[in-house]
């Protein structure tokens, strides 16, 4: 038997829109051929998200194809057919012994491809900043014909700006995010493991919101007292106690598509450091938000809040968010002083405002937004609370 198509997270015309406007972006650097290694990048372009980019494959994108060509490991290439909107022999599979193999690997099955399809001496794109520095010189090596362009970005900077359909999707994935923190708030007891707490809450994201399940577990940082002056580490094998301070961040997943949140949960009353600190990052959150709108920058949205917190006596030495879609993070926009991206429609960031301040202190809260034609809109939902438990 052979294996079928699978339901589209979007129609073909979606896809085909993207790839338009990447094929534009090519012609205008002279591109005649974009090899795509970036897992996000080709979950963008085709709807693939099996996990399968832990050994070499591509994304061959031609300015003269419809469709592009994926080049993956044999046994992940069923998973492609499945999920892509591609034709069948749009996908190949390399065979493999040529994994973990040292002389040869599946990017030699990529410039292959290149040479049958008459691509070996053109305008060629590479992702050199996801490709080691071994594969980019096996591409010069093979490829002496071609002119190589570095493309690094050039798929994320067409991401930023989303669809409406994808738009949809992200409201999904934040309703699923928003459940997952009212879900801790039930489970954060004293005496309760936190690794039983986390997987509560990793449940409550998997079987998603509004009868949409999530469709994967985004990375989550839970990080108790004494550990709240660290934002990326994981649940330990300890247990809630009373006095107990909580740094929560975790995220909504649907097809890929993330959408995060970040809220803080004291078991009994918080110190009044924490509350003064909650009191300010929450004001300044506020204005932030209210700075966004089309024609502002990052840097814009970014100072608003500086210059609240500062008024009320507290400062944050990191970016306050960055452009988030597709596996959490893109590659682009920062919140940040200085970054004058200009904010357009369905831009979405998350306005992520955690503030370590000491090795053993700290607090977050978060946001996801979406830049609208006028202003904003805050797609998670959750209250903006310093939940006492």
């Amino acid at each position: 038997m052979t294996i079928s198509k699978g339901p589209q997270a979007f129609p073909r015309k979606e896809y085909l829109r993207r790839l338009h406007a990447l094929k534009s972006e090519m012609a205008r650097r002279q591109i005649d051929v974009l090899v795509v290694n970036n897992m996000s990048n080709i979950t963008y372009l085709t709807g693939y998200t099996a996990r399968s980019g832990y050994v070499p494959q591509g994304l061959v994108v031609s300015t003269n194809e419809e469709e592009p060509t994926f080049i993956l490991r044999r046994q992940d290439a069923p998973a492609a057919i499945h999920q892509t909107f591609m034709e069948r022999n749009k996908v190949i599979g390399y065979p493999e012994h040529l994994i973990g193999n040292p002389e040869k690997d599946g990017f030699d099955t990529v410039i292959d491809v290149l040479h049958e399809l008459g691509l070996a001496s053109r305008g060629l794109g590479l992702e050199l900043g996801y490709l080691s520095a071994q594969t980019a010189e096996k591409f010069k090596a093979r490829l002496p014909k071609a002119k190589i362009v570095d493309c690094t970005k050039i798929v994320a900077w067409i991401r930023i700006i989303k669809s409406d359909l994808e738009i949809s999707v992200m409201r999904e994935a934040a309703a699923i995010a928003d459940a997952g923190i009212m879900r801790a708030k039930e489970v954060i007891r004293p005496g309760i493991r936190e690794a039983d707490a986390m997987a509560e809450i990793a449940a409550t994201l998997a079987r998603g919101a509004n009868g949409k399940p999530g469709t994967s577990l985004a990375s989550m940082y839970l990080c108790s007292s004494p550990r709240t002056g660290t934002p990326h580490i994981p649940w330990s094998e300890d247990v809630f106690r009373d006095g107990s301070q909580i740094n929560l961040e975790l995220g909504g997943v649907r097809h890929g598509y993330v959408a995060a949140i970040m809220r803080t949960f004291s078991i009994g009353t918080p110190s009044d450091r924490l509350r003064r600190l909650h009191n300010a990052e929450v004001a300044g959150l506020e204005v932030a938000l209210n700075t966004v709108r089309p024609g502002a920058t990052c840097s814009d949205v970014a100072n608003a809040f500086y210059r609240t917190i500062e008024k009320q006596g507290f400062e944050k030495d990191s970016r306050c968010g960055y452009a988030i879609g597709i596996d959490w993070g893109e590659p682009s926009a920062s919140l940040k002083d200085g970054d004058l991206t200009e904010l357009k429609p369905n831009m979405t960031f998350h306005l992520m405002l955690g503030n370590w301040i000491d090795e053993d202190f700290g607090y977050v809260i978060s946001e996801t937004f979406r830049v609208t034609d006028s202003g904003v809109e805050v797609l998670t939902k959750a209250p903006r609370k310093l939940f006492e438990l």
